[in-house]
């Protein structure tokens, strides 16, 4: 039902910044919690970021708190994941995640890969 497309990876420099955008068609999208995972190279799927649908409040891993940032922009049907001043193990694969209820994802998108070098 819910289609869910991500952009926005590449390559990035520590310290830098990049904005990562998941685009989702197929239901209303205020009504779905949206989330962030990545998938480290030899690593299983973790989690990042979560989001409800009125906007507020957000959960991050810890190991994001203070750098990434994810919001959403409802009439654009879109959910972004700022990124700033990545780190080397930050490289991954980022997955956009969106469920009816918070933490619980059903729908998912291919991935985009982020890879922080110098």
């Amino acid at each position: 039902q819910v289609d869910l497309v991500e952009s926005g990876g590449g390559l990035v420099q520590p310290g830098g910044s990049l904005r990562l955008s998941c685009a989702a068609s197929g239901r209303i999208f205020s009504t779905l919690s949206m989330g962030w995972f990545r998938q480290a190279p030899g690593k299983g799927r973790t989690f990042v970021a979560a989001i409800r649908g009125s906007g507020d409040p957000t959960s991050y891993a810890d190991s994001v708190k203070g750098r990434f940032t994810i919001s959403r922009d409802n009439a654009e049907n879109t959910v972004y994941l700022q990124m700033n001043t990545p780190k080397p193990e930050d490289t991954a694969v980022y997955y956009c995640a969106g469920g009816p209820i918070d933490f619980v994802y059903q729908y998912w998108g291919q991935g985009t890969q982020v890879t922080v070098s110098s």
